[in-house]
C-alpha cells in the first residue's frame, strides 16, 4: 500500500491555530463553514480543531456564528473590525486613482503593441518578397519574350485572318464531328453482335484508333466549347 506523501505545512495549535484561524477570517471578511477555512488554510489547523476554534471565537464575540439550513457558518464580527479613518481612506483612493492610472497607461500601450504585431503579420517577410519579385521578373520576360517577334518586324496577323482561322476551325471542326458520329453509328452496327474482344481484335486489324483520354479532354476543354452564336433576327 502506497504510503501517504508528509506535508510540509507546520500544523499550528493552541493560540497560533487560534490566531491563525481569526487573522484569515477577518482579511477575507466573508462567510465560512469550517471544511473552508481548515482547507483554505493548507491544514495548518485540521478540520476538527478548526471547528471548535470558531465556535470559540464565537462564543468569544470575535465573529458571528450563522446557521443556514444544517451549515454553520462564521464570518467576521463587523463591530469589531478596525473602521478606516478619513485619512486612510483618502490615502486609498489616491492609490487607487495612481493604480488605475498606471493600468490604463498600460492597456493603451498593449493596444498600440497589438496594432504594430498585427502589422508586422501583415507585412510580407524577405522570403515572400523574394518570391514575388522573382514571379514578377518571370513574367516580365514571359511578356518581353513575345514582344520580340513584333520588335523583329515579323509580320501581324490582322483581325480579318484571325476570324477566318476561327471560321475555318468552326467549320472543319463541325464535319469532323458529323463524320466521327456517322463512323460510330456505322461501327456499332457492324460490332453489336461481336464478343467485346472481337471487336478489340478487328479494330486493330482495320488501324482504327479511338479516342485516348488526352483526346476526351481536349474535347472537353476550352478550346472545343462551342461559341455562343445567337440567331439573327431577320
Amino acid at each position: 500500500m502506497a504510503t501517504k506523501a508528509k506535508s510540509d505545512v507546520r500544523v499550528l495549535k493552541g493560540q497560533d491555530a487560534e490566531d491563525a484561524v481569526l487573522t484569515y477570517v477577518k482579511q477575507m471578511n466573508r462567510p465560512f463553514g469550517a471544511v473552508d477555512v481548515a482547507a483554505n488554510l493548507k491544514g495548518a489547523v485540521p478540520k476538527t480543531a478548526t471547528q471548535k476554534i470558531l465556535v470559540a471565537l464565537a462564543e468569544k464575540g470575535e465573529l458571528t456564528q450563522k446557521l443556514y439550513g444544517k451549515t454553520t457558518f462564521f464570518v467576521a464580527n463587523q463591530a469589531k473590525l478596525e473602521a478606516v479613518s478619513p485619512e486612510k481612506l483618502a490615502s486609498l483612493e489616491a492609490e487607487y486613482k495612481t493604480i488605475d492610472d498606471a493600468n490604463k497607461l498600460r492597456v493603451n500601450e498593449i493596444r498600440i503593441g497589438s496594432n504594430e504585431l498585427a502589422k508586422l503579420k501583415n507585412t510580407p517577410t524577405d522570403a515572400d518578397i523574394t518570391v514575388q519579385l522573382n514571379e514578377i521578373i518571370n513574367a516580365t520576360k514571359n511578356t518581353m519574350a513575345r514582344l520580340e517577334p513584333l520588335r523583329s518586324g515579323a509580320p501581324i496577323i490582322s483581325s480579318e485572318e484571325l476570324a477566318q482561322v476561327d471560321g475555318d476551325w468552326i467549320k472543319w471542326r463541325a464535319e469532323w464531328v458529323r463524320r466521327r458520329k456517322i463512323f460510330n453509328e456505322f461501327w456499332t452496327m457492324a460490332t453489336d453482335v461481336l464478343p467485346p474482344q472481337d471487336a478489340t481484335a478487328l479494330a486493330e486489324d482495320l488501324g482504327i484508333e479511338f479516342d485516348t483520354d488526352e483526346h476526351i479532354a481536349v474535347e472537353r476543354g476550352p478550346l472545343c466549347a462551342l461559341p455562343n452564336l445567337k440567331r439573327k433576327r431577320v
